[in-house]
């Protein structure tokens, strides 16, 4: 049985989406760029229909399917993060053109949803003292771009 891979339906611009997500990312890179043998409804033939892409080490398929499907927030790409500057570095590059959202939620300029979330968050919440994790949590909903050494005052605080 062949890996799943998530399938990124884009207006027309799967491959200069892709080449920026590989930018971003390490362990990422473009597979293929390929060109439909046919007319579509949304590409005419010769024109690129997909591009394979891995996303650190994650296999994707961006497909120009035309104007008939949009992305929601119902689905994101949530990248865990060490440190302030790598929050800082996605954040800069994802909301160019983009759209901050909250709680470390942006929509990029191709429309499809991130959470860019510090992995001590992603500890601090599954603590089971339920006081330091609400206490997290509560500090993620007040904040846009998330701030690890807000979450972890917060954390802390008694």
């Amino acid at each position: 049985m062949y890996p799943i891979r998530t399938c990124l339906w884009f207006d027309g611009k799967a491959e200069e989406a892709a080449h920026f997500y590989v930018s971003l990312l390490p362990n990422s890179r473009i597979e293929s760029v390929n060109a439909s043998p046919v007319d579509t409804p949304g590409n005419k033939a010769g024109e690129i229909i997909t591009v394979e892409f891995t996303l650190n080490g994650g296999a994707y398929l961006g497909l120009n399917g035309g104007s008939h499907y949009q992305f929601t927030p119902a689905v994101s790409l949530i990248v865990p993060c060490d440190t302030q500057e790598e929050i800082d570095r996605l954040w800069s590059a994802l909301s160019d053109g983009g759209t901050p959202v909250q709680c470390g939620w942006i929509t990029d300029r191709y429309g499809l949803s991130w959470q860019i979330t510090p992995r001590v968050l992603l500890a601090m919440i599954k603590d089971p003292d339920t006081a330091k994790a609400k206490r997290a949590m509560e500090a993620m909903f007040d904040m846009v771009k998330l701030d690890i050494a807000a979450l972890e005052t917060a954390y802390h605080r008694s």
